[in-house]
């Protein structure tokens, strides 16, 4: 179940080997292991969990149309939501040369799993995906879903070099920084450490909507259901 007790005891989960400890090399195996510790952190069982990579190139002509995905435009990641067979994820195999943002793809599919539970969130939910985005967050892996909101990329060729922004997600950098803020504020952290390991815009908008936060006494509305 999703509640105050799950959102308190959610590890805020670090771009770091303690996290992470096995070795990435861009491989299906490397997916695998990364996508088995994900789910985990997220209550789920992987071993229930299906997880395969797709081209992007080639993806509408396999006629596998999802419900959601976790970009507007052209999807990172897909989630087959069919209540009589098993789950289903797809990750944009381009996504694999970034480990941050395959971590926020893997988290963003997963959560859809979590909502669409009987009971929960109607799959007619017209904030679906931002929602998704917000539980990431709130389950712990706001760090690489904030990160990867709005990334900035180097390509190089033999023609030609330059840079390229890329959008992922449904919340703004603005947006995951009130979110994160408000997870940090609701669990009594005005100075999280972690922190440090946002993107520099997210950053900032985190540390403002911390500052707001305590600045205007904003009422801690989850902080009364804890349960030590």
């Amino acid at each position: 179940m999703i509640g105050a007790t799950r959102f308190f005891n959610s590890d805020i989960v670090l771009p770091t080997a303690e996290y992470f400890p096995d070795r990435y090399e861009r491989s299906e195996e490397a997916l695998q292991a990364m996508f088995d510790r994900i789910a985990r952190r997220m209550g789920l069982v992987p071993a229930d969990i299906d997880v395969t990579l797709f081209a992007s190139s080639d993806h509408l002509t396999n006629g596998l149309v999802p419900f959601y995905s976790s970009r507007a435009s052209g999807a990172a990641g897909l989630y087959h939501h069919d209540p009589s067979a098993r789950a289903r994820i797809e990750i944009d195999e381009s996504r694999m040369k970034d480990p941050m943002t395959l971590v926020a793809v893997i988290a963003h599919e997963l959560g859809h799993i979590i909502l669409l539970r009987p009971g929960l969130v109607d799959r007619a939910e017209p904030d679906m995906e931002p929602l998704t985005d917000l539980l990431a967050v709130f389950l712990g892996f706001g760090i690489f879903t904030a990160n990867a909101a709005f990334r900035f990329e180097q390509h190089q060729d033999g023609r030609s070099q330059g840079w390229s922004a890329r959008r992922q997600g449904y919340l703004s950098e603005e947006e995951f920084g009130y979110a994160l803020a408000r997870f940090a504020y609701e669990r009594g952290e005005m100075k999280p450490a972690w922190v440090s390991f946002l993107s520099t815009n997210v950053k900032t908008f985190t540390k403002r909507s911390i500052a707001w936060l305590a600045a205007n006494r904003e009422p801690q509305v989850l902080v009364h259901s804890r349960r030590d």
